[in-house]
């Protein structure tokens, strides 16, 4: 990302106070809590071979990340991770219950975190997905999100390692 290097800081970022619940159409977003860390992880153990771990979503409460939850009445049906610094947010993690995909809660709960990036004053968002994963490059490439660079061997694979494309989408 040459020019526009993404920086990763580790001190505590100031966030923007806590927004009201936002309905869409058939889901709901809020912020997740504390009490939410263990359903959280277990839609992520049913999702990932190589999922995060509970104490990661920890870190992110902790840290002041926008960590939103997308809610079927009071059933999480997904959640998403966005950390913003120095006018630009990365979009750490996006996923959806197995119940609840191919539903088009995964493209809702996106242009969420990109409207949350917007109110965090972001000018771009940067985010790394496997290449196997079509099912996310067709979502993020369909919002407007282009392959900017790749991260040799960046995940773990059950046959070694894997590359991260790294896609970034510049916020009007």
């Amino acid at each position: 990302m040459p020019g526009n290097a993404l920086r990763i800081f580790s001190r505590r970022t100031e966030r923007a106070p806590d927004p009201e619940p936002v309905n869409s159409t058939t889901f709901s977003y809020r912020l997740m809590r504390a009490r939410d860390l263990e359903p959280v992880h277990q839609i992520e153990l049913l999702s990932y071979s190589f999922p995060w771990t509970k104490g990661a979503f920890r870190d992110c409460l902790r840290d002041g990340y926008e960590t939103w939850l997308a809610c079927d009445g009071e059933t999480l049906a997904g959640y998403g991770v966005l950390f913003t610094a120095a006018e630009e947010s990365h979009l750490l993690n996006l996923c959806t219950h197995p119940d609840y995909r191919r539903q088009q809660l995964a493209r809702g709960l996106l242009q969420h975190l990109l409207e949350r990036a917007v109110h965090l004053q972001s000018h771009v968002v940067y985010l790394e997905v496997r290449p196997s994963n079509r099912a996310a490059l067709q979502l993020y490439r369909c919002e407007g999100f282009l392959e900017i660079g790749r991260r040799r061997n960046y995940y773990p694979a059950s046959d070694g390692r894997e590359d991260a494309l790294v896609l970034a989408r510049k916020l009007t």
